[in-house]
């Protein structure tokens, strides 16, 4: 009842009444207000190690849409982990095209169509380059190149649209450009300074709160003027100790000095972006959780920032309010169960799931000699026992679900079915050929 405020915590950061825990996020037990965006970063370190994946952010917000930022190799481990559907890592922006950022990419666009994405495209939004071939639309066609044979193979799967990407390209040199702007939700763009043109950042704002995230890059007034006042404020953020880094990262000094200074944003210079924009909440990434350098970045962001301060390492949770700001761990399983597709993305309005039909069978891939080597059934199965085995798809049309028979696993999400199991969101869907 405020009789008990001491200490040097901040005004209007504390926990959510809502919250299940204030100390842990645990995957799957709590709604979001509507009035409310969670960040969950998925990855946060340079280089892959067990601890850490690559860079990616999720943002989620009230009116049920998920956005991820980045999608960095080994991430994905971390959105199954936090109990997302892999058919929900679906609209995937770009800071820039270093694979550290965009590694898992090709993961997503494969298994996230074998797993729930039939009725609709993968989109990915991200920078132009210099030159057309160092821009987003042609990674993405090189990384459909890349997958041709996995593609094909899949295809004896119920794919449907799992294929399509739709690609927004922006011009990196349109500072304050808009790339999105749907369903209340609005992100901006500018240029990061990462060495090479073609790098951005992004400020994404929902019911009058904001997030901005630098992705890489050096320190940059282009961030503190896009990034002025938000809520949250995250930036990469390197420890400015670099002849220990050197031993500790096992490279030549000289490389991790030049890293910084061409590429990367020292603790001081974020200290200073932090102290000119003046967010709610600042928060670090890209990063080593590291025990000797954290406090050291700690006390350089403080040579010029007294504000509220956190990093954002793998699995760190933080809701946002317009009166409150909380960061927790989320604990995240080891050996998580993978979550089942969440349907209501593909539920029409006639009531129902379409799954679609394979385009191919395995004979149109696979030839006969190699078939006719494989084992028989008999020969491994025990005696008196035999599965009924599926060489086949059991339909040669579209199959449909009707809504009260779509499995209450798939449509958990309060933003697509009410309490009793009806669909509460509607989209266009043609119905043809179906049984």
């Amino acid at each position: 009842m405020g009789r008990w405020n001491e200490g040097l915590m901040f005004e209007g950061i504390a926990p959510m009444s809502h919250m299940v825990s204030a100390a842990n996020w645990y995957p799957n037990t709590e709604d979001l207000l509507e009035d409310e965006i969670r960040i969950i970063f998925m990855g946060s370190s340079p280089l892959i190690r067990p601890g850490q994946a690559n860079t990616s952010i999720l943002m989620q917000f009230g009116n049920g849409k998920n956005l991820v930022f980045d999608i960095g190799e080994g991430s994905v481990a971390n959105f199954i982990g936090a109990g997302l559907a892999l058919n929900e890592i679906n609209d995937i922006f770009l800071t820039h095209l270093h694979v550290d950022h965009y590694g898992a990419l090709p993961y997503v666009y494969m298994f996230g169509a074998w797993n729930g994405r039939w009725n609709e495209p993968l989109r990915v939004t991200g920078p132009s380059g210099s030159e057309p071939t160092y821009g987003t639309a042609h990674m993405v066609e090189g990384m459909k190149m890349m997958t041709e044979w996995h593609r094909d193979a899949f295809d004896v799967f119920p794919i449907g649209r799992g294929w399509e990407i739709e690609v927004n390209e922006f011009d990196f040199t349109d500072d304050g450009g808009v790339v999105y702007d749907q369903d209340g939700i609005k992100v901006i763009h500018w240029q990061q300074a990462h060495c090479k043109d073609g790098a951005s950042a992004y400020r994404v704002e929902f019911k009058g709160m904001s997030v901005v995230f630098s992705g890489d890059g050096r320190p940059n007034k282009l961030t503190a003027k896009y990034g002025k006042d938000a809520d949250v404020l995250i930036t990469e953020m390197q420890v400015e100790v670099a002849s220990i880094s050197s031993q500790v990262y096992g490279v030549p000094a000289v490389l991790t000095r030049y890293t910084i200074d061409t590429h990367h944003n020292p603790a001081y210079a974020a200290g200073k972006l932090y102290s000119d924009a003046n967010p709610r909440l600042a928060m670090a990434t890209h990063t080593f959780d590291d025990l000797y350098a954290n406090n050291e970045m700690v006390a350089e962001v403080r040579e010029h920032y007294n504000g509220p301060f956190h990093f954002g390492f793998d699995g760190v949770v933080v809701n946002v309010t317009k009166d409150k700001i909380w960061v927790r761990d989320g604990q995240l399983p080891d050996y998580p169960n993978a979550t089942p597709p969440q349907a209501g993305s593909a539920v029409a309005e006639n009531g129902g799931l379409i799954v679609p039909v394979p385009r191919k069978k395995r004979e149109d891939m696979q030839n006969q000699y190699i078939r006719d080597m494989q084992y028989q059934p008999e020969e491994y199965y025990p005696e008196g026992y035999q599965p009924e085995l599926t060489y086949i798809w059991p339909s040669d049309k579209p199959i449909f679900v009707p809504t009260e028979k779509i499995p209450a696993s798939m449509k958990r999400r309060r933003t697509d079915f009410d309490a009793n199991g009806n669909f509460i969101k509607k989209r266009d869907y043609k119905l043809d050929n179906v049984e």
